[in-house]
């Protein structure tokens, strides 16, 4: 991309493996092409990857929608439609703090409910509203393990309920933190359903069966490339060379390769690369 030949851009990202594989794809598609790129991946929090952003102190990261929309907008009611959620905030988002979302990846990060194989294969359940079901008839069976504030935000728990129709009998909801969370579902003994995030890794090393939020509660965090009006104007290369990449980012590919940072313990860096090399888009030397 001779557009790109010395121009030089710099990648931020949040501080959780997903994030930094996405920032190193970035980087290594984007050296590929000719820029001189710096890395200033593992930005603590979301707020903060946001301000270096705005401010210029980095010249792109991954975003997803439904954190544009809820925290950097504002807004309450999240729309249930992954090209519709990425089109609002997009204009949203340009117009009152000039940031181009300019790719939006299938991959789409956000809460559901897991289980156990085994305890899906025994109760029959694939999506919410059976489980809703499930609670009614069996609710000795409704046990959840949740984190404190998944158990009180309206996007979480209360929303759940309310959507679903169903309330877990008193004792059935235990609080911990994410990370026992999947261990816990995964036993099976704690609990019978967790709240995980759809693209951890941990899905697929505990093989956890994930339920369908049949009545599209949850919102969409899609993965999007962000990058100030300015940047974008002046290097629409950027967009050409990422889109490709972004294309290819689905839940399954991305569960399969925050694997193998959270499960194996591989380098992100390391992890994005041979990715790259492997669809073709990058050749080592």
């Amino acid at each position: 991309m001779p557009e790109l030949a010395g121009v030089e851009l710099t990648v931020g990202s949040k501080d959780f493996s997903e994030q930094l594989v996405l920032a190193y794809l970035a980087e290594f598609a984007l050296s590929a092409a000719g820029a001189k790129v710096r890395d200033l991946s593992n930005i603590a929090g979301s707020n903060s990857g946001r301000d270096a952003l705005v401010t210029g102190q980095v010249d792109l990261m991954w975003e997803y929608t439904g954190t544009g929309w809820i925290s950097y907008l504002g807004k309450e009611d999240p729309i249930p439609d992954d090209a519709a959620q990425f089109e609002a905030v997009r204009k949203e988002d340009l117009a009152r703090n000039g940031i181009v979302w300019s790719l939006m990846a299938p991959l789409n990060n956000t809460y559901a409910f897991a289980m156990s194989r085994k305890n899906a294969e025994r109760l029959g359940i694939r999506t919410m509203s059976e489980l809703a079901k499930l609670v009614k008839e069996q609710p000795q069976e409704g046990t959840f393990c949740l984190e404190s504030e998944f158990a009180s935000r309206n996007d979480g728990m209360p929303g759940v309920q309310k959507t679903y129709g169903f309330e877990p009998a008193p004792g059935n909801v235990k609080l911990l933190g994410i990370g026992p969370i999947y261990q816990a579902v995964a036993n099976g003994g704690t609990c019978n359903f967790g709240e995980i995030f759809t693209t951890d890794g941990r899905v697929l090393a505990l093989d956890l069966v994930v339920l369908a939020d049949d009545r599209n509660f949850f919102p969409r965090y899609n993965a999007s490339v962000t990058l100030r009006k300015e940047t974008a104007a002046a290097h629409p290369q950027i967009t050409e060379v990422l889109r490709p990449v972004a294309a290819k980012l689905t839940n399954e590919v991305v569960l399969k390769l925050n694997a193998e940072v959270d499960v194996d313990g591989k380098d992100p860096a390391e992890v994005a690369r041979d990715w790259l090399v492997r669809e073709g888009f990058v050749r080592l030397p």
